[in-house]
């Protein structure tokens, strides 16, 4: 069952179009989607290795993008609009201790955390909410989201056959871990 859906989206991936759908999921991932781009992102470098880099940039660059819209949420509309997202993941707790980090750290936790596979939706529109400096969120995305990307590309860039490889191989076994990932993100919320 997997195999079909794993060619549709290898077969996508090559085509001139996908770069916009993978920016399209990175913005939402950022803001509101709860599914990574990296669904996008791996197949789309493996299938193109020659242009590895262009979408990881892009990728990081839709992910910052999506990022300043979270913080506008938590900065401008933050109980019409910003409250409702966070109480859909079920992260009431968890973005009250993100005040509390934001309070204590500021830059260095929204770096910290922007790598992870915490969901950064809740990051930006907490940073908005705590009405941190939009330049030090903008610089801290910058350095979170190209760092995270960027991990993904360097892995892909020396080992992108054998990476190929593997999940041809090992399809559910990488689903799973992928599906572990996002689910674990979410859960980790709960012992933050």
């Amino acid at each position: 069952m997997l195999k079909p859906l794993y060619r549709w989206i290898v077969k996508r991936s090559s085509e001139p179009g996908a770069v916009y759908w993978m920016s399209a999921v990175s913005f939402a991932e950022s803001s509101f989607f709860p599914l990574p781009p990296d669904v996008m992102l791996v197949p789309m470098c493996l299938a193109q290795p020659k242009r590895l880099w262009w979408y990881t940039t892009i990728c990081s660059i839709a992910s910052i993008i999506g990022g300043l819209f979270g913080y506008a949420v938590g900065y401008y509309v933050f109980e019409a609009v910003g409250r409702p997202i966070i109480a859909f993941y079920g992260a009431e707790e968890s973005f009250a201790h993100f005040q509390a980090m934001f309070n204590l750290y500021g830059p260095w936790f929204l770096i910290l955390k922007g790598v992870t596979p915490i969901p950064y939706k809740l990051l930006a529109i907490a940073a908005g909410f705590a009405k941190l400096d939009m330049q030090v969120f903008v610089l801290c995305s910058l350095v979170a989201r190209f760092t995270r990307y960027y991990m993904i590309g360097i892995l892909l860039h020396y080992y992108g056959p054998e990476v190929e490889k593997f999940i041809e191989k090992r399809l559910m076994l990488v689903t799973g871990a992928i599906l572990a990932i996002v689910v674990g993100g979410f859960l980790s919320l709960k012992f933050l």
